[in-house]
């Protein structure tokens, strides 16, 4: 008898479980915002890089907007279409983010104190890296603040632009916008953050798990085979293949193996068939034997 698979409870007890992990990203990237960012006038790109602008140019007037009410009040304004985008989980984990990031931010203002403001470079880096963690978390565990993402995937729909380009686009306008608020030399340096931001991120939400993928194309596969096999304990597989020029059918050779191992197969290729046709590409994650389990 066939087993059925509940895949509703088992994606709500994952985001249950990562809950704790959510709020603790919410809680750095806001300590990142509040200690390096807003301080230094670093609009570093998103809904949270236009509230610190709009806050700026508010207090100027004497009027008091917090960076975290606003950023809710924006990306609240932006839940209906997040709904058509992506759903109701897409919805939910969304509100949980920028819910979070923004009660954090404001939270946290009264009492942390300004860092690196004899440095902008300085603080730039480290809100960079802070957040950069902060968001890393929450991307990894399946959620995400909203922002800038949320409205890419909304034009996406709507036209035929790429999400990833539509944000960097943004991003980048938020921080074009930030120097006649701030100063050019402040938007130069809260694009650097951004970048970094971007950066540290990646590396989070990979977890260090990047690993290189290896095509094969050889007469001797037999023998680089037996010896991935054997002296690398690899694993490796054939896929069937046929040369169009030829017709001939030979085995592609397909290996997952992590960074410090390509110089070992490149040696093992080149000592068996020089004239082999080897391709080496990035694996953003390998999960299964060998490497890391489903789920952990």
């Amino acid at each position: 008898m066939r087993r059925r698979i509940d895949i509703k409870s088992i994606i709500r007890s994952r985001f249950i479980g990562d809950l704790p992990l959510i709020v603790a990203g919410c809680a750095i990237a806001a300590f990142a915002t509040d200690a390096f960012m807003i301080p230094n006038g670093l609009a570093a790109g998103g809904l949270t890089g236009l509230a610190t602008i709009t806050a700026e140019v508010a207090r100027w007037h004497g009027i008091v907007l917090p960076v975290g009410v606003q950023t809710i009040v924006m990306n609240a304004l932006l839940l209906l279409m997040v709904v058509r985008a992506g759903g109701v989980r897409y919805a939910v984990q969304t509100v949980t983010g920028f819910v979070l990031l923004g009660f954090f931010t404001d939270l946290f203002s009264p009492f942390v104190a300004p860092l690196g403001s004899d440095d902008v470079m300085l603080a730039a880096l480290w809100g960079g890296i802070i957040s950069g963690i902060g968001y890393g978390l929450v991307f990894r565990c399946g959620a995400n603040t909203g922002g800038s993402d949320t409205i890419g995937q909304i034009i996406s729909r709507k036209t035929s632009l790429p999400v990833g380009s539509t944000v960097m686009a943004i991003d980048v306008a938020v921080c074009a916008a930030s120097a006649p608020v701030f100063s050019l030399e402040q938007a130069l340096y809260a694009a650097i953050s951004m970048v970094l931001m971007g950066f540290i991120v990646n590396a989070v939400v990979d977890g260090g798990n990047r690993q290189r993928a290896a095509f094969i194309i050889s007469d001797a596969y037999r023998e680089i085979e037996r010896v991935i096999l054997t002296d690398m304990d690899r694993g490796c597989t054939e896929l069937l293949a046929r040369g169009a020029y030829t017709q001939r059918e030979r085995p592609v050779l397909l290996l997952i193996m992590s960074v410090s191992e390509v110089s070992i197969v490149k040696t093992i290729v080149e000592e068996y068939d020089p004239n082999a046709i080897l391709m080496i590409t990035d694996v953003n994650e390998a999960i299964g034997y060998g490497f890391k389990q489903i789920g952990s």
